[in-house]
């Protein structure tokens, strides 16, 4: 969750509503007190799921299952 100040909110309007469309819930301050929240909307956030999901559905008929040994290396890839 972002917190921006109302008249930053102002400025940047446009880019806020990028974000809450993206997924982000924007709460918008006034002398440091919350005054407003801007939320996804459910349906949209539904909808983008469900195609991000069927994309994956499709890029695994695609490519071959991983071993057990391949997911444990690629997670500990990241941490050395």
């Amino acid at each position: 969750m972002k917190q921006i100040q109302a008249s930053v909110a102002k400025a940047q309007f446009a880019e806020l509503l990028d974000e809450v469309e993206r997924g982000e819930t924007v709460v918008i301050t006034r002398h440091g007190k919350p005054i407003a929240q801007i939320l996804p909307n459910e349906e949209a956030v539904r909808q983008r799921r469900g195609r991000a999901i069927e994309r994956m559905l499709e890029l695994r008929k695609t490519t071959k299952p991983a071993t057990i040994e391949e997911i444990i290396e690629w997670k500990n890839e990241g941490r050395r």
